[in-house]
């Protein structure tokens, strides 16, 4: 089973990827204190938590103060777990944005339906871990736009076909 984590005023949140073009490995990450806390996700999740998290943003009223500077991932980063889902909150009294992350537990049986809520049970094996992160816009400001610059900075797009080009070739299957 692994560990769930709860940060209720993080002092660094970022979203990051190490390794080159193509074969990237993309991280959440936090930390509160002297404990970091790195959560491994899928590019698209980072993406698609990037535009959800920016039209919170843009419903809000504008960030005060200075955006933390440091959103650079820290090092070593080592996977506590597999992100599965994402949720995302806004707490209005206390100006914050929940992220709860849920780990990905693979599911034993194929036939059972792939869209459990979040934080589902497993009959026979353990609960999923949750991470719970509590963010000030600032922060959310600051990581959703440097993960929007981590996410862009992939591999070129075939004009074409739409799929990614490789840096030793492509092979667009709309050219036959």
């Amino acid at each position: 089973m692994s560990e769930s984590f709860e940060f209720a005023e993080p002092d660094h949140v970022t979203a990051g990827a190490i390794g080159p073009a193509g074969q990237r490995v993309f991280y959440l990450q936090a930390r509160q204190g002297g404990q970091v806390v790195s959560l491994r996700l899928e590019k698209q999740q980072v993406a698609a938590l990037c535009e959800y998290l920016g039209g919170i943003l843009n419903d809000l009223a504008a960030v005060d103060g200075p955006l933390p500077l440091d959103v650079e991932l820290l090092e070593p980063v080592v996977a506590e777990w597999v992100v599965g889902a994402l949720a995302v909150a806004y707490e209005e009294a206390d100006d914050r944005i929940l992220l709860v992350a849920e780990e990905f537990v693979p599911d034993d049986d194929e036939d059972e339906e792939a869209d459990e809520p979040l934080a589902a049970l497993e009959e026979d094996g353990p609960p999923a871990a949750i991470a719970r992160f509590r963010l000030t816009r600032a922060q959310v400001h600051a990581m959703v736009t440097h993960a929007s610059r981590v996410v862009s900075a992939g591999r070129p797009i075939c004009p074409v076909c739409g799929r990614p080009m490789e840096p030793e070739g492509h092979f667009c299957p709309r050219n036959n």
